[in-house]
């Protein structure tokens, strides 16, 4: 159920061709088709448990059995086309086009039934599972639920995978929208005026810090570093260092004025001098107390109204509870014959092909045990 990347790798891998894939969108692979700029960011080359929110030990295991050079050993198999590209995020692989990753599925699953325009409104179990849809009832011995999250609704997303799962008495763990955006509190109004400044900073939220590119938007904040801050910040205080890797005082020299001695874009210097109170003046002109509100920059803590919402997030995080999983085989310890793979799980992982490589790799663990059984 859902042929996007962990549907579309299970059929790719699975020996029996007494498979159908299910999808409600028009074409497989909808949302492989607008990733990573049409590119698809399809893994990284340094990928751990550490790189997801989610059960560490559950999610290492997965990793253990598909790694990410388990999956460039089977792209290349497949003589698709990828390359390191470290302008968005480093140690990312794309491809030439997301189309190339869409055609080397269709290749692999040409053998499969694929129901297309087709959407599953509810799944029974009697004796086998009963899969009703907007067209017909399939009936089949195992279902696997590779249907994703609320994300990207405009491409077909939906809650389902989540109904299906509640429906069996699995716990589905609170889901929010992740990597995605910030919208700002009164305080934070100033970024709204700098909407297509973007710049080099370092992001602190919970435990985890993240350097990359922030992009001010009419709403708020977004970009790389901010979109990977999103899958870890809950409600509360998270800071922004405007000067990674720099001192504060490595640009206290000379008299220049403020705006021209930082090196920062010219707006984004001058709306943050008026949210602190600061005249744009000289340098060697400035009073403890100014020098104090200045070095803000190091370390300028906020606190995020919210986010941008599901309609601008890459991924949904929360989900299946994995402690509900058997990590062997992804099949529901509480339902027989019934598995779960992919983002429908509450494993959510960072912007870079993370995303990307779990799906692969939680659908290649459910094929291999399903090679053995069916």
């Amino acid at each position: 159920m859902g042929a996007g990347a962990s549907g579309l790798m299970l059929a790719s891998v699975l020996k029996n061709d007494n498979v159908c894939l299910i999808d409600s969108n028009a074409k497989v692979g909808a949302k492989i088709k607008v990733s990573g700029g049409a590119k698809c960011n399809i893994t990284n080359n340094k990928v751990t448990a550490n790189n997801y929110l989610g059960e560490s030990d559950f999610v290492a295991s997965v990793l253990k059995e598909f790694s990410n050079e388990d999956l460039i050993r089977f792209l290349k198999k497949q003589n698709l086309d990828f390359k390191l590209n470290e302008k968005i995020v480093k140690g990312t692989f794309f491809c030439n086009t997301s189309q190339d990753v869409i055609d080397m599925f269709l290749k692999l699953i040409k053998s499969k039934r694929v129901f297309l325009n087709t959407t599953v409104t509810d799944i029974e179990y009697e004796n086998f599972y009963k899969i009703k849809t907007n067209s017909k009832t399939i009936e089949a011995k195992k279902v696997v639920i590779a249907s994703g999250g609320l994300s990207y609704q405009s491409l077909g997303a939906s809650s389902i995978a989540f109904d299906i799962a509640k429906n069996f008495n699995h716990k589905v763990n609170p889901l929010n929208p992740a990597l995605v955006g910030f919208t700002v509190q009164k305080d934070q109004f100033w970024f709204k005026e700098l909407s297509g400044v973007s710049m080099f900073v370092k992001a602190n939220v919970e435990n985890k810090s993240f350097e990359g590119g922030l992009l001010f938007a009419h709403k708020g904040i977004t970009g790389p570093v901010i979109l990977n801050s999103s899958l870890y910040w809950k409600k509360g205080k998270m800071s922004l260092d405007f000067l990674p890797n720099k001192t504060f005082k490595s640009f206290l020299k000379g008299n220049k004025n403020i705006s021209s001695s930082f090196n920062l874009p010219k707006r984004f210097m001058q709306e943050f001098l008026k949210s602190v109170q600061i005249d744009d003046k000289s340098i060697s002109s400035l009073t403890k107390e100014e020098l104090n509100k200045l070095e803000v920059l190091k370390n300028y803590e906020f606190s995020p109204a919210g986010n941008f919402g599901y309609t601008k997030a890459e991924v949904t995080k929360g989900g299946v509870e994995v402690d509900e999983i058997d990590v062997k085989t992804m099949e529901s310890k509480i339902k027989k014959d019934l598995y779960f793979i992919g983002e429908a799980l509450d494993v959510t992982g960072e912007l870079g092909g993370f995303n990307f490589q779990f799906a692969f790799s939680s659908a290649f663990v459910c094929a291999k045990e399903l090679n053995k059984s069916i």
